[in-house]
């Protein structure tokens, strides 16, 4: 179950000299670079799908799409778009934040039997939006460690200042507040962490399993209209029907830039900075970002 009997849907013929044309061209491109690379480094191609692999795919019967969740690219207005497909809400605006997350309202695609899982993995549109990788993991850092948080910082927060932080006051250690991105990153980069991953910061590779599940578009952060609109095009949404632009959450905080990633990552040793390259390495070959810093390997 490595191909999917689904591609893309053809061009309308209206659409062959119009933009769509150079969006399909890009998907194709994507694909093919994803698959290059799964060849080259991966030897899942005899490998069973199971309901791990599946895990983070929501779905949208009504129109026939899998979703695969990458959080801090877009997920958020990704799910109210595939509610307001789905019939439960009329306007991606009606949807709150704790409704999106904590409301159930979108199968996720494990909950179903093996013949429905691969029902659905032959026959709908599959597809996942990703983020340059060191800017998704300061994304992640900023909304979970620089505000309140009653699960990242008594969770994590603590487990990282009582490890990593020499001299940490009672008050850091009592509530784990105050994390710094350094820490962090030690924290990531320890094989022996004290606390387990979190799919904000696991590799898009392992949430979504991209050398096991032949995706049928790959959307990226950077060109998320454009490519979110396209998709909505290609599956014949409501034309009423655009991605949101509002950000979910902190909306007065400026969204984490290639310029904000940068000032953050200056905080850390060369070294911190190449380990960290390493750990995202195969999504950044996978889903062909440049590298983010001119002194890395």
């Amino acid at each position: 179950m490595n191909s999917s009997t689904v591609n893309l849907p053809t061009l309308k013929s209206d659409d062959r000299n119009n933009k769509w044309k150079s969006l399909y061209q890009i998907q194709s491109k994507r694909k093919q670079i994803m698959k290059e690379t799964c060849s080259k480094y991966k030897s899942n191609n005899r490998r069973i799908i199971t309901p791990y692999h599946v895990s983070r795919i929501f779905v949208e019967d009504k129109y026939r799409v899998l979703y695969c969740e990458v959080p801090k690219a877009g997920c958020s207005n990704w799910k109210r778009v595939l509610m307001v497909l789905n019939g439960l809400a009329s306007s991606t605006k009606d949807i709150q934040h704790n409704t999106v997350h904590y409301g159930n309202y979108l199968k996720r695609l494990d909950g179903f039997d093996r013949k429905g899982i691969y029902h659905r993995l032959n026959t709908y549109t599959k597809m996942l939006f990703i983020r340059e990788p060191f800017e998704k993991l300061v994304s992640a850092f900023r909304d979970k460690f620089e505000h309140p948080n009653n699960y990242y910082h008594p969770v994590f927060g603590k487990a990282i200042i009582s490890r990593y932080r020499v001299n940490a006051t009672k008050e850091a250690l009592r509530t784990g507040s105050g994390v710094k991105f350094k820490e962090f990153i030690q924290y990531l980069l320890d094989v022996h962490r004290p606390v387990g991953m979190d799919i904000h910061w696991d590799h898009v590779n392992r949430l979504c399993s991209p050398c096991l599940i032949d995706y049928d578009f790959v959307g990226k952060f950077e060109s998320m209209e454009e490519d979110a609109n396209f998709f909505l095009h290609l599956i014949g949404a409501p034309q009423n029907l655009t991605f949101p632009k509002f950000k979910d959450r902190h909306s007065n905080e400026e969204r984490t830039t290639t310029k904000i990633t940068q000032q953050y990552f200056a905080q850390l040793s060369p070294s911190q900075r190449q380990r960290s390259y390493d750990f995202y390495y195969m999504d950044y070959l996978m889903f062909n970002y440049s590298k983010p810093f001119e002194d890395l390997y």
